[in-house]
C-alpha cells in the first residue's frame, strides 16, 4: 500500500509542531532568546514524535515526505546548535517557516509500509543518506545568506549585520565538506550492500536515484576540487552548489513523489 493512514493522535502532534515552526518564523525576532528556544525545543520535539510514529510504527512507513520531514528537522537541529555557539548567525528563522510545511507533509504522503525490512543494513543506508540531505541543507542556507549579506555590502543598503561574509563563506563550505562524506559513505554501503539491501545485484540498484546521487557526488566533488585548488568563492561557488544540491534533491526525494504521488507505486 503506498499511502497509508496516520493515528489521529500523530495529526495532532504534527499539527501543533507546525503551529510552534510558524510562530518561532514569524515572531522569533520578537520573542528574545529564552522564549524563543522554548518554543523551537517544543516544535523540534514534536517533530521528532511524529517523524518516530511513522518510522517506527506498525508497518513502519518511508517515503519522499518523510525523508523531505526528517532532511529539515536534521538541519533546523545544526542551525539550532550552530545558533547557540554563533548567536549573530540568526538563520533559524528561515529554517523554520520550512519546517512548518515539512512537518505535516508526511501526515498527507506517508511514504510506502515497508511490512518487513530486508536487511540491517537499509536503516543505515537511510539514515547515511538523510544525514547528507541535512548537511547540505545547511549549506545551501548559509550560501543563500552568504549571497544576501554580499549583496548589501555591493549595494550598501544597510550597515553589516551578523557574521562577516567570510565567515559565512567558511561555514558553508564546512557543510558542504561534511555533507560530502556522508553522501559517499551512503552511496558506498548502497553499492557494497547491494545484494542484502536491495536484494539485487549492483547493476540491478543502477536507477533514476542512482545516476542523480552519482551526478550530484560529482559536482560536490568538483566543487570542493575547485575551491581547493583554483580558489572558487562567490557567486561562481554558490551556483556549483546550488546544482549539486537541485540533482540530489532530484535523487531519492523527486524519484519518490514521482513514483508515490505521480505514478502511485511503490
Amino acid at each position: 500500500m503506498i499511502l497509508a493512514v496516520s493515528p489521529a493522535w500523530a495529526y495532532v502532534v504534527a499539527t501543533v509542531s507546525a503551529l510552534a515552526y510558524l510562530l518561532l518564523a514569524l515572531w522569533s525576532p520578537r520573542m528574545g532568546p529564552g522564549l524563543s528556544r522554548v518554543v523551537f525545543s517544543l516544535a523540534w520535539l514534536l517533530h521528532a514524535v511524529s517523524l518516530a510514529e511513522g518510522l517506527f510504527g506498525q508497518p513502519p512507513r518511508f517515503g519522499f515526505a518523510p525523508a523531505l520531514s526528517m532532511t529539515v528537522w536534521l538541519a533546523l537541529a545544526v542551525i539550532a546548535i550552530e545558533n547557540e555557539l554563533l548567536p549573530n548567525l540568526r538563520s533559524g528563522s528561515t529554517l523554520a517557516g520550512v519546517g512548518t510545511v515539512a512537518v505535516l507533509l508526511p501526515q498527507h504522503f506517508p511514504g510506502v509500509s515497508y511490512e518487513s525490512i530486508g536487511s540491517a543494513w537499509l536503516p543505515l543506508h537511510w539514515a547515511l543518506g538523510i544525514a547528507s540531505y541535512g548537511l547540505f541543507t545547511a549549506a545551501v542556507l548559509h550560501g543563500w545568506l552568504m549571497a544576501r549579506s554580499e549583496k548589501r555590502l555591493r549595494e550598501m543598503t544597510d550597515s553589516p549585520q551578523g557574521l562577516p561574509l567570510l565567515a559565512l563563506e567558511r561555514l558553508t563550505f564546512r557543510f558542504v565538506q561534511a555533507g560530502f562524506v556522508m553522501l559517499t559513505a551512503s552511496l558506498i554501503a548502497g553499492w557494497y550492500f547491494a545484494d542484502t539491501v536491495y536484494g539485487g545485484k549492483l547493476g540491478s540498484i543502477w536507477n533514476h536515484k542512482t545516476a542523480f546521487s552519482v551526478l550530484a557526488w560529482l559536482i560536490f566533488a568538483g566543487l570542493l576540487l575547485g575551491r581547493r585548488l583554483r580558489g572558487w568563492r562567490g557567486r561562481q561557488a554558490l551556483r556549483v552548489l546550488y546544482l549539486g544540491a537541485g540533482l540530489l534533491l532530484l535523487g531519492y526525494l523527486g524519484s519518490r513523489f514521482v513514483l508515490e504521488v505521480v505514478l502511485h507505486r511503490g
